[in-house]
């Protein structure tokens, strides 16, 4: 098979699978042995976790970029364009560089079926192997221990942290997805844990992996010291940091994780104090809190938060830095999600909700969205909208310039706020 342009093949791909998620690895390691049979790879960290991911993925790539070396990150989803997944040194790789990496996967996979995720990953591997990285950054799609990114042995792993989401594939609860996290870990080799409450099952996977597992709390931390932070682990400390850019108190442990995985990683890749404390300050990740003023009328706070853990952390920033503020929620999930232990969380900061129907298949229909307010006890809602920009016009209506406009839940909603205001939000 053969196209022309980047959103032929996106479209191929979409289709070629029976399932949009199958888990497993035999597949596509196969035809990554056939794409590369003797590659050697960059050095290598793996990110998953429930939340935090993109966080960590965007420290770390910060801070060895300040340090001078070239680095590939691979994550999902997007937000705006599909290229956002693969960047090296901070920019999205072009189109003729994936496309042509999708030529290369389609001349090698024979008759081996490939999901829309698992073509993303080896375009990713493979453009990153060509490019000569001192170091890849491969954020887990989903899980871990089954998800395509895991057929690369890591030489640090990074679990960020542990909640309950994607119950269909993963497990119930947090003992299942922890040890569907924990499989991205490695005998011998470094396994950070920034969740401060891991579940019994990391711990024990740990054990069995005979990974060098480093926790948050015994291990390595952090003390807030006014407008500067202290991190210590690995038998020191650095201090004096600035405060991370990506608000929330959350992202001192995501920071923290990064240090630590950067601080085992410096054998190979040597850091300065002066590189990791530009590149905290230099980190940026769209769509995580980010606040977008509108002369004249209520702000925007965006965030991409669609499950519960995540919904929490709202809520605490809400609580922090917005807590005299009048919030109306522009709002959107799918509907395989936790809708109602996000709205039980955020239903106390909300004074008024508008619901945006997006056009995907797992968006929930208007009326079963008004059965789940009404079950979670919410009455000021508006179901008249059609799209975003609908929702935005009647939430400005309603607010005032000192009132707060809150844009979250689903990755989807936020890529139409941000394509409504055409890349002028900046993060």
């Amino acid at each position: 098979m053969h196209f022309d342009d980047l959103e032929g093949w996106l479209r191929w791909q979409e289709t070629l699978h029976p399932t949009a998620i199958d888990l497993g690895l035999e597949r596509v390691r196969q035809v990554y042995s056939a794409l590369n049979p003797d590659s050697i790879k960059p050095m290598t960290i793996t990110v998953a976790g429930t939340n935090g991911k993109g966080s960590c993925v965007a420290y770390l790539d910060s801070i060895y970029r300040a340090q001078g070396y070239r680095v590939g990150t691979y994550t999902s989803p997007h937000i705006l364009k599909y290229n956002e997944r693969i960047k090296i040194d901070g920019q999205p790789v072009a189109d003729e560089i994936i496309c042509a990496a999708f030529e290369r996967i389609e001349s090698v996979r024979q008759d081996i079926s490939l999901s829309y995720f698992e073509f993303g990953t080896l375009a990713a591997l493979d453009i990153f192997w060509r490019s000569g990285l001192d170091v890849q950054l491969l954020e887990v799609g989903l899980g871990g221990r089954l998800d395509a990114v895991n057929i690369i042995d890591p030489d640090t792993a990074i679990i960020s942290s542990i909640g309950i989401d994607h119950v269909q594939w993963l497990g119930p609860d947090r003992e299942s997805i922890g040890r569907e996290k924990a499989g991205i870990m490695r005998a011998n080799r470094p396994a950070i844990i920034g969740e401060p409450d891991p579940p019994d099952s990391l711990i024990q996977t740990a054990h069995e992996k005979n990974a060098q597992a480093y926790f948050f709390g015994p291990d390595f931390g952090y003390s807030q010291n006014g407008d500067t932070w202290v991190w210590h682990g690995d038998n020191k400390q650095i201090t004096n940091l600035p405060l991370p850019p990506l608000k929330g108190g959350h992202q001192f442990r995501n920071a923290a994780a990064a240090i630590l995985a950067i601080a085992k990683m410096a054998a190979h890749l040597p850091i300065s104090e002066t590189a990791i404390r530009a590149g905290l300050q230099q980190a940026r990740l769209p769509g995580r809190f980010q606040l977008f003023p509108i002369s004249g009328e209520a702000p925007l706070l965006i965030d991409v938060g669609h499950n519960p853990e995540a919904a929490a952390t709202i809520a605490a920033h809400l609580q922090s830095d917005y807590s005299a503020k009048r919030i109306v929620a522009i709002f959107s999930m799918m509907k395989d999600k936790d809708i109602v232990g996000v709205l039980s969380i955020m239903k106390p900061f909300v004074q008024y909700w508008h619901y945006v129907p997006l056009a995907h298949p797992r968006s929930p229909s208007p009326a079963t969205m008004h059965g789940i307010f009404l079950q979670s006890g919410i009455v000021d809602v508006s179901f008249d909208h059609h799209n975003f920009t609908d929702a935005l016009n009647a939430a400005q209506i309603q607010t005032q310039a000192d009132d707060l406009i809150l844009v979250f839940g689903s990755f989807f909603l936020v890529s139409d706020c941000l394509n409504h205001f055409a890349g002028d939000i900046t993060p």
